[in-house]
């Protein structure tokens, strides 16, 4: 979103399935309908649009709501903004926020589409020990509170140890070996691909 190109590359093998339905090669806005949202590495707000209008297009990109006006919209971007601590900063320039605060708004937009599963990506990248703290707290309660799914990218193991309940590690693009955040950090293959054999 914002200024970046964004572009798709679509699968030419295999099959994508979510909730019972053939999401492979649908277009973004499709996929996000059904369910399924996203952040990014590299936070991608509509800079000259402020938090609330920022958080008002995810809610009008989600999950079809019949005579949703954007009156409507706005105040349920409202509610998502209050619940990731932004509402404050609610009239200010996405261009103007901080990284923390462009990160959570991020989150912010992704819970507005009303998603089952949301797609995270090094969410904690730049931030600093204390911010990738509360960070992690309001990721948790969006998982508790709104009932989701996430998929998180990260490589900063303090956190994969902190904040997940199950661990999927991938060495050269295929799965080396997957388990609960204790079991993979003492898997000796693990050790071996990210820390080298002199510890295994």
């Amino acid at each position: 979103m914002g200024n970046a190109s964004l572009s798709i590359i679509l699968a030419d093998l295999g099959k994508i399935e979510f909730d019972g339905h053939d999401i492979t090669n649908k277009a973004p806005h499709e996929i996000c309908r059904r369910g399924i949202s996203r952040t990014y590495q590299i936070p991608r707000p509509f800079p000259d649009l402020t938090a609330l209008a920022n958080v008002a297009v995810g809610v009008m990109c989600g999950k079809p709501r019949p005579h949703m006006g954007f009156g409507d919209a706005l105040l349920d971007a409202s509610h998502c903004l209050e619940f990731v601590g932004l509402f404050g900063k609610r009239n200010i320039l996405a261009r103007d926020l901080t990284l923390y605060e462009l990160r959570v708004l991020e989150l912010a937009r992704a819970i507005a589409t009303t998603p089952k599963l949301i797609l995270i990506d090094e969410v904690m990248a730049g931030l600093n020990p204390g911010e990738s703290l509360r960070a992690i707290k309001l990721i948790r309660r969006m998982m508790e509170e709104y009932h989701l799914t996430l998929i998180w990218i990260e490589h900063v193991m303090k956190i994969i140890m902190e904040a997940t309940d199950r661990v999927v590690v991938l060495h050269h693009g295929e799965k080396l070996v997957s388990g609960s955040p204790r079991e993979v950090s003492e898997d000796p293959k693990v050790i071996e691909s990210y820390l080298g054999k002199k510890y295994d």
